[in-house]
């Protein structure tokens, strides 16, 4: 099985250290959840490893060949999604696809997936969250990389999208690796494999909903 192994990130802002020696594993065929309070790393650790931003320190691995953060874009094999939407508003769905498919078949493959056929003649800037969020997380998962990141795909859409999400991914994963960060903890444990909660800094691997409130990053009821 094909990893993606990440050692050693080290993270501070100024004389305080989010990140602190972090490591973390994904291979292909799994989906790894990261979890963490506001502030706490998540979203950071995402852009230290796809390179765009500085990392005090960071070892990345894909099959025993070392990769640069600077060289992760270009390389081709780590796809990532981020908290904001990365398609120009202005454009129809119909031709965003073509911009990142240049290949028909591909594009078939996109406009044959469900639920793209409904959105296909609007503007990226008048979906809503839940359907922006889904076009993207259909995008990124039709992509040659081997690894996804995503970065809150859960957040603030639609339950009906969200298991559009879910079914899509737990669909891809035969073949790719995929890393997920969201608050949603439960839309993330429904379709994870192994999860984690970062804490002062550190990975605390994390079993069920009850390690979550152990750990305090849910509150007991």
């Amino acid at each position: 099985m094909n990893h993606l192994f990440i050692r050693d990130l080290t993270k501070s802002f100024g004389k305080n250290y989010i990140l602190n020696e972090v490591t973390l594993q994904c291979g292909v065929g799994e989906i790894v959840g990261v979890f963490g309070r506001n502030g706490t790393g998540k979203s950071t650790m995402l852009r230290c490893v796809f390179g765009t931003m500085r990392s005090n320190a960071i070892y990345i691995n894909i099959d025993d060949e070392t990769i640069k953060p600077k060289e992760v874009i270009a390389d081709g094999r780590i796809g990532y999604l981020p908290q904001d939407s990365f398609l120009p508003k202005e454009k129809k769905v119909r031709d965003i696809i073509p911009l990142l498919f240049p290949n028909g078949e591909d594009q078939d493959k996109i406009f044959y997936t469900k639920g793209i056929h409904s959105i296909e003649n609007r503007r990226a800037g008048k979906l809503s969250l839940g359907e922006l969020r889904y076009l993207e997380v259909v995008l990124l998962s039709h992509l040659e990389h081997q690894f996804l990141m995503m970065d809150e795909p859960f957040s603030m859409i639609q339950p009906s999208y969200k298991e559009l999400i879910k079914e899509l991914l737990l669909s891809i994963k035969k073949k790719k690796g995929i890393i997920i960060t969201d608050h949603y903890y439960e839309d993330v444990l429904d379709i994870t494999d192994r999860n984690f909660l970062i804490k002062e800094g550190s990975l605390i691997a994390i079993q069920n909903k009850t390690d979550l409130v152990t750990h305090g990053y849910l509150r007991s009821r």
